[in-house]
């Protein structure tokens, strides 16, 4: 540390650079930094907890935000995380569709549904859907090796 303090012997009183670097701020930040994305990170999941079933398909590139509708373990039915009843549901596709009605594109849909689920309840929503005239659905799965 009395490296470069006082004038050295034979240069004729000239001092030496200090060659010592102060990391304490460094690893602070990246501490901070570490903090924030352990928190944020589990904020970035999906609202809905549900169980897909694998697929070797590649997934889609969509231009615009597509509409979610999630089928849960139980059979709860969710428009973008919000619990929809089974009553509720076909105004609520209405008022989707009538939103894309303007639109160049029609509405994209992607239909999440667990894997535990009967094919019974899936159906039901995508007549609904179909109904709605909501007919770009896309059935959304995981990758195989890929989980959530």
């Amino acid at each position: 540390m009395a490296m470069g303090v006082g004038p050295r012997r034979g240069h004729g009183g000239r001092r030496t650079p200090m060659a010592e670097i102060n990391v304490t701020p460094l690893v602070d930040v990246m501490l901070v930094l570490l903090i924030i994305f352990m928190i944020t990170a589990p904020l970035l999941m999906t609202g809905v907890p549900i169980n897909l079933p694998d697929s070797r398909a590649k997934a889609l590139e969509q231009p615009k935000k597509p509409t979610q509708i999630s089928i849960d373990q139980t059979g709860q039915v969710y428009v973008d995380d919000d619990l929809v009843s089974d009553a509720e549901l076909p105004q609520r596709l209405d008022t989707i569709a009538a939103k894309s009605a303007g639109a160049p594109e029609p509405q994209q849909v992607f239909l999440r549904a667990d894997k535990a689920l009967q094919f019974e309840k899936v159906m039901q929503v995508m007549g609904e859907l179909n109904r709605a005239g909501l007919d770009r659905i896309s059935i959304v799965s995981t990758a195989q090796g890929e989980r959530e």
